[in-house]
């Protein structure tokens, strides 16, 4: 008899409240300064760049966009998860100092001014996006000296401290601006996919392989892995194992890699 599963995908989205927003490095084929930009053949060579949208109290990877590290890249990821968190506010939105995520996240989650005309001669003043008062968005710098961290700073940038220091008070996992939650993530997934190891020979020779590798072990990660961090205490005061997906609300039961790769991609009524 097939094992009968009961996952509600009315459930959807997920009970994401907070973002972290990083970029992981990778690379296919050869190294980015290898490639040469007039040539066709290394389009889809070098640079592959992860930028991924972590909710980090469910440890689940919300959104991840692989490709060159650009700024249209970063908009993507940024709009992708809005869309997957059904468009309302976040508590908190943390990211390290990629200047491309500001006009991004401004323009994702921000209010769109839209000046009214003057009657006066000339150019009329082209639309703008102002931050609206539930957004709160703060960056981490890191200074290194010789590879290691010797000073961590903050800074917010949209919001008032006195807003995000609040954020920070109902939070369940931060107790202040970091990026630590997506940066363990991107560990982990070097682990799981070998492409992704520094000094390796297992790096990728094919870009949309690489990519479709990425979906992969980033969203089974999901479903199929369970997290020790997220264990709960059963009726019988036994650990019980959970997913990322399973602590977001979004099924209630431990996905075998079999059921993933077989659930259908687009569901109908």
């Amino acid at each position: 008899m097939p094992t009968t599963y009961t996952t509600s995908w009315s459930r959807f989205p997920p009970k994401t409240r907070e973002v972290q927003f990083d970029e992981k490095w990778s690379f296919v084929g050869k190294k980015e300064k290898h490639c040469d930009p007039n040539d066709p053949d290394d389009a889809k060579q070098g640079d592959n760049w992860d930028h991924v949208a972590l909710d980090p109290e469910h440890r689940l990877v919300v959104s991840v966009v692989p490709g060159k590290r650009t700024a249209e890249k970063a908009e993507v990821v940024v709009q992708d998860f809005k869309q997957r968190t059904g468009g309302r506010p976040m508590n908190l939105i943390t990211s390290d100092e990629y200047k491309p995520y500001r006009g991004a996240i401004l323009k994702t989650y921000g209010e769109k001014v839209v000046p009214e005309r003057t009657g006066r001669p000339g150019r009329p003043k082209m639309p703008y996006y102002k931050p609206s008062r539930a957004l709160k968005y703060a960056t981490v710098h890191k200074t290194r000296e010789k590879g290691r961290v010797v000073k961590i700073d903050y800074r917010v940038v949209f919001g008032t401290v006195t807003a995000v220091m609040a954020a920070l008070k109902r939070s369940k996992v931060n107790q202040q601006i970091n990026t630590a939650f997506v940066e363990r993530q991107n560990g982990t997934d070097r682990n799981r996919n070998g492409r992704k190891v520094r000094k390796t020979y297992c790096f990728s020779k094919d870009w949309d392989i690489h990519d479709a590798v990425t979906y992969f072990t980033m969203y089974t990660y999901n479903f199929c892995w369970p997290v020790r961090t997220l264990r709960h205490r059963g009726p019988d005061n036994q650990w019980l194992p959970q997913t990322p997906a399973m602590a977001a609300g979004l099924t209630d039961h431990v996905w075998p890699l079999r059921e993933w790769l077989t659930f259908p991609a687009v569901q109908r009524e």
